[in-house]
């Protein structure tokens, strides 16, 4: 979408979006958010506490959710809520190709007198739902 979205109807199926993570994505996240805890750097240390190997930060994972509905709305601003509950992990293997995570949506409520559309988001990593309860509040123009 090129500019900011104006109308929207409830039940709009929002196009499929797939986002590649790497370990270097990783590594950049880590330098920003500065949670440089070894689960998501360090396969030794992530295998030691159960984990199946390096896994994303939840909120590089959110991010990902919010890069797409703001995409979708055009602006990024336009994005005025968003919320998610963390349900499965991303695991990132230590290769070029690294993981997807896919993300869809659909249009459940529109406030008409606001403004808003409410979208329902779906976040998915080989098949397993990864953000549950994800929804975003987006502004019209």
């Amino acid at each position: 979408m090129s500019g900011p979205l104006v109308d929207v109807a409830v039940g709009t199926v929002l196009p499929e979006q797939v986002y590649r993570v790497t370990r270097a994505d990783l590594v950049r996240y880590a330098g920003a958010s500065g949670d440089f805890n070894p689960i998501h750097w360090n396969e030794r240390v992530a295998t030691a506490v159960g984990l199946p190997g390096v896994i994303a930060h939840g909120m590089y994972t959110m991010g990902l959710g919010g890069r797409f509905v703001s995409e979708w709305a055009g602006d990024p601003g336009a994005v005025a809520e968003y919320g998610v509950r963390f349900t499965s992990m991303v695991p990132v293997p230590d290769d070029d190709a690294g993981a997807t995570v896919e993300f869809g949506g659909t249009v459940s409520a529109k406030d008409d007198a606001a403004r808003t559309a409410t979208v329902d988001i779906t976040a998915t990593c080989n098949g397993a739902k990864v953000l549950g309860r994800a929804q975003a509040v987006v502004k019209l123009a």
